[in-house]
């Protein structure tokens, strides 16, 4: 069975070689393989043409996919001298091939435009696609411009909200925050507008119980996970507001994001929640969404819970 690695998608764009960089840093850090993968798209390929230009095109696209995998390489050893990693050509439809690599990854790392003059990502269908459906955690990393930079000392930040994907995002956030030695901010956000709207006389009794209760499910679910990794400094923190205002608030001060793909208020049309398509457009800072796949264990092997949206 192939060893699990991180593996980060190239494309040959100065994204993707930004994204091969922090890819190559987060497989030393874990003490695991980067497997470096490029997709020669058959969909260019699917339309009519005389066969000797076919051959010809294949052959253009292959050596240019062999050319990207170099370049990729060296830009991985750059960030990580002693590192060298697998370089894997695959033909196929590209979200395919990548969510077929994921079943053997730990993480999959993408790279993702710069913000445009709106503040927002334009996220392609292949992003949104795997994050929604593949087996391991998906990075999205993006360029950045002077002091864009997230602060390399900043904290993991995590929401929580008790579904099963929050559950997994939580899992896969305190392992980076204990391989990076970072602290960790697990956050529960609550927005009360409808229970207020009703309870307008008893406002304060209301809100007042329902931050309670927040504070009792984020730290059941912090718990096992805070036993597992002693060595992480958690920080747990109730706000009151819209999940995705909150967290990207505090993604402008962290070095990574940590999202579920759906959380409890999802709609089971939807490939992606409304918090995790909001980290991924405008967070700064590198974001993963986890949540995908099966339904993940808790720290103690138990199934639990699911984040925000």
């Amino acid at each position: 069975m192939t060893e699990p690695a991180l593996v980060a998608a190239v494309d040959g764009s100065l994204a993707s070689l930004h994204a091969v960089g922090w890819a190559a840093r987060a497989a030393a850090g874990r003490g695991v393989p980067l497997r470096l993968v490029h997709v020669l798209d058959e969909l260019a390929l699917d339309f009519p043409r005389p066969l000797r230009t076919l051959e010809n095109f294949d052959r253009v696209l292959t050596a240019r996919g062999h050319r990207i995998l170099r370049t990729a390489r060296d830009a991985a050893k750059e960030a990580v001298p002693a590192l060298t990693p697998d370089l894997v050509l695959l033909r196929g439809i590209v979200g395919k091939c990548l969510v077929a690599q994921s079943r053997e990854a730990v993480l999959l790392v993408l790279g993702t435009p710069g913000l445009r003059p709106l503040g927002r990502i334009l996220l392609g269908s292949v992003s949104v696609s795997l994050a929604a459906h593949a087996d391991c955690p998906v990075a999205l990393v993006r360029p950045h411009a002077g002091d864009e930079e997230p602060p390399a000392a900043g904290p993991v930040v995590v929401g929580v909200d008790g579904s099963p994907s929050s559950e997994r995002a939580l899992g896969t956030a305190f392992e980076e925050a204990s391989w990076r030695n970072a602290p960790l901010t697990a956050v529960h956000c609550w927005d009360d507008r409808l229970l207020s709207a009703i309870f307008r006389e008893n406002r304060w009794t209301a809100d007042s119980g329902i931050e309670q209760e927040a504070h009792v499910v984020l730290a059941e679910r912090v718990a096992g996970w805070a036993e597992k990794y002693p060595g992480v400094d958690v920080r747990q923190l109730v706000v009151r507001g819209r999940p995705a205002e909150q967290l990207l608030d505090l993604a402008d001060r962290a070095q990574l994001l940590v999202v579920g793909s759906r959380g409890r208020g999802g709609f089971g049309g939807l490939l992606l929640g409304s918090t995790s398509q909001a980290a991924m457009s405008y967070a700064l800072c590198p974001v993963i969404v986890a949540g995908s796949g099966e339904e993940p264990p808790g720290p103690s092997g138990s199934t639990p819970a699911d984040p925000r949206n």
